[in-house]
């Protein structure tokens, strides 16, 4: 057999010219304790606050404290693998998340792993979970709605794109309810939406994934989960791993909604891990860095400015109290942060209010700038006339006899409250919500029967699709109420009380 030795030559030279000697180095330290989703390392001198550290077991965690001879690192996932005498590497990483459209319609945990039985992401992008939010020069003021489909918010407590809006209450009083009625009324408008569930039970997470299913809202929806049963760690990183995703389309100019259901639970895991590892405890036994946990998360909600792609994360944070006080440590550190709040009431919930909006400590700091021409025009006098009904409520409960004035207004009052209440899951349209407040502000269901007040309205709505479709598309359109339109709409209220209306 002969051998071509110029070939074999110039394979030899080709080898050696792509020879390149890779040599990785990494930091090598030993775990001394190991508990409760914490461990101290010993060695590591070179490693960064923050840092992305690999155990032994395949298990990653990262660094916390940095101390003088040791450091305090969480794990995250399974930590009962680990021993002492375990080896731990430095990565030289910052914690990560995959990102785009492949988290899109999934329903994951804060490490980007898949948890709904589907094939692992496939994401060539990851981005950093912890940033430093975009600055003022980066921003715009909020200004574009965006809707709830919740009657009592959009017309009184206007959330906008860019916007942190806090929803907070007891335990049961419907705070899920409306971001998951919000998730449902972004069907078709272009908003991605992150649903972050902080140590809640995996039951209830699965029945809100099989609503939304339902709605056809998984579509946009990506579902974030560190359940109850999750380590701490887990539920302090979910809603940075949420934001992180998010972020990803609101830099390519799309609008995202973040809901953290809820930032109590993230609190209790974060002092849980600061307890651990011997961090000074202040108030209410948190650290003292507990603000920070939540300012820097929340800061990262922004309208970018039109250089930047005007693309929006809209944030909508949910805080849970103890027997209605605002007051604690938490809800006050969350309602400094947010650009308002959405209080829900446990008295009003129980007496079949809902949603339970106690309209006179609500409030949106973005206000009119949140609203369309429309909705604005018609939502004015609302406020102030539940504010009068609450007031002359409490009078008229003295049994003193009302003159005919304070009657009518008790009257108006109750009508419009009951005009206000909601069915779970039933998000209505901007133009439908305009059409309802205005027959209830202008006085057409003043003489309507308290207990038909909903069937009015819903009789109303098929009227109008039957019989001015024409007026309804230009409404939504327009999205304002010119003089022109108001007579139109006067005139279809008052053609449906003659004809359609049976009392």
């Amino acid at each position: 057999m002969a051998i071509n030795v110029a070939e074999i030559t110039s394979v030899l030279k080709r080898e050696i010219a792509g020879f390149e000697q890779k040599l990785q180095v990494s930091d090598v330290g030993t775990v001394i304790e190991v508990g409760d989703g914490i461990a101290r390392i010993y060695g590591l001198g070179r490693a960064m606050a923050g840092e992305l550290l690999e155990f032994e077991n395949g298990s990653m965690g990262q660094v916390f404290n940095l101390e003088e001879d040791s450091i305090g690192a969480v794990i995250f996932g399974e930590y009962l693998g680990i021993k002492e005498g375990d080896q731990v590497k430095s990565t030289g990483r910052l914690l990560e998340v995959p990102v785009g459209e492949a988290v899109i319609g999934r329903v994951v945990n804060p490490l980007g792993m898949p948890l709904d039985g589907g094939p692992a992401i496939r994401s060539t992008e990851t981005r950093k979970m912890d940033i430093v939010a975009p600055g003022i020069a980066e921003r715009q003021p909020v200004h574009e709605p965006l809707q709830t489909g919740i009657k009592a918010i959009d017309s009184m407590i206007p959330i906008g794109r860019g916007q942190r809006e806090l929803i907070i209450g007891d335990r049961k009083t419907g705070k899920t309810a409306i971001a998951i009625d919000t998730i449902i009324a972004q069907k078709g408008k272009g908003v991605k939406c992150f649903y972050i569930a902080i140590g809640q039970k995996e039951s209830t997470v699965a029945g809100i994934v099989e609503i939304l299913k339902a709605n056809g809202a998984m579509d946009y929806t990506t579902v974030v989960i560190a359940s109850a049963s999750d380590p701490a760690p887990m539920q302090y990183i979910a809603p940075y791993a949420g934001c992180a995703m998010a972020e990803y389309f609101m830099w390519k100019g799309e609008h995202t909604l973040c809901v953290y259901d809820d930032l109590s639970k993230q609190a209790a895991a974060y002092r849980q891990l600061s307890l651990l590892l011997r961090r000074p405890p202040g108030r209410e036994a948190f650290p003292g860095d507990v603000f920070y946990l939540h300012s820097r998360l929340l800061e990262r909600a922004v309208k970018l400015s039109k250089e930047k792609g005007g693309g929006s994360l809209t944030a909508l944070p949910i805080i849970e109290t103890q027997d209605g006080d605002v007051s604690a440590y938490i809800p006050t550190n969350v309602i400094s942060i947010t650009d308002g709040q959405i209080y829900l009431e446990p008295e009003l919930f129980f007496a079949g209010v809902r949603p339970a909006v106690n309209v006179g400590i609500s409030v949106s700091r973005v206000g009119g700038n949140a609203q369309t021409k429309a909705m604005k025009k018609i939502a004015g006098s609302l406020r102030l006339d539940l504010a009068a009904y609450r007031e002359l409520e409490a009078f008229a409960q003295l049994g003193t006899e009302l003159d005919k004035a304070t009657q009518s207004q008790l009257d108006r009052g109750s009508r419009l409250v009951e005009l206000l209440k909601q069915p779970q899951y039933r998000p209505m349209m901007m133009e439908q919500e305009v059409m309802v407040i205005y027959a209830g502000t202008k006085g057409y269901a003043d003489d309507i029967p308290i207990n038909r007040v909903q069937e009015f309205q819903n009789e109303f709505l098929k009227y109008v699709d039957a019989t001015a479709a024409d007026f309804r598309k230009e409404l939504a359109e327009k999205k304002e109420l010119t003089e022109a339109m108001e007579n139109r709409l006067k005139q279809v209220l008052a053609d449906f009380k003659a004809k359609a209306w049976r009392k």
